[in-house]
């Protein structure tokens, strides 16, 4: 695990990275230092898939879903009381921590690029939960997100306990075109500001 922000936090985010990035890459990384920056302890974590990559190179799929819903609740039993912890993380690890927000009692969810559907495919299969959903939840999403663009997601039906916050012209990674003339370093700037000010607002602080 990787650990940023101080120690006495209010609040603790747990991170996932997604698919096919581990805990340390710039996305992570940024995210994680920046609400270190606002007083939020962060903990950045890897499925097992990829801490196994590390020691033998080999880039295999992520684990099957049962293996990643049974580590993230071991994490949250390990790093609780649950009520202090927001979780989430990256595309398929923030999609992973929403199906198991509600059963393990945390305080908030917190994803940055929700793959509402898989590549060319439609949403049917995992949304189903979203409508439903009672832990309060913050979405940081482009706006020409391939996997749930704002257009798609207008579309879908969300439980009111979800806000979600757009990056314009963004993309899975939030990141906007050059043509758009808007700047990568604002877009993050924006998420990580989007993401602190909900984890800040949770109640019970």
């Amino acid at each position: 695990m990787l650990i940023d922000g101080p120690a006495d936090a209010a609040w603790t985010v747990v991170l996932a990275h997604g698919a096919g990035a581990p805990m340390d890459s710039p996305f992570m990384a940024t995210v994680a230092a920046g609400l270190g920056a606002h007083g939020i302890r962060v903990v950045r974590f890897e499925f097992p898939y990829m801490a196994r990559r590390r020691s033998d190179g080999r880039k295999a799929p992520p684990d099957r879903a049962p293996i990643l819903l049974e580590t993230w609740r071991e994490l949250i039993a390990g790093l609780g009381p649950a009520s202090r912890l927001v979780i989430g993380g990256k595309s398929m690890g923030g999609r992973m921590a929403s199906l198991v927000a509600d059963e393990t009692g945390v305080a908030g969810l917190l994803v940055f690029g929700f793959p509402f559907h898989a590549p060319g495919k439609d949403a049917a299969g995992r949304i189903g939960h979203m409508a439903e959903l009672k832990t309060p939840t913050l979405i940081v999403q482009g706006t020409r997100d391939a996997l749930g663009s704002r257009e798609e997601v207008a579309g879908y039906a969300l439980s009111p306990a979800i806000t979600l916050r757009w990056i314009e012209d963004g993309d899975h990674s939030l990141k906007p075109r050059k043509a758009s003339g808007l700047g990568y370093d604002d877009a993050m700037a924006q998420a990580i500001q989007a993401a602190a000010d909900f984890v800040l607002a949770l109640p019970g602080r």
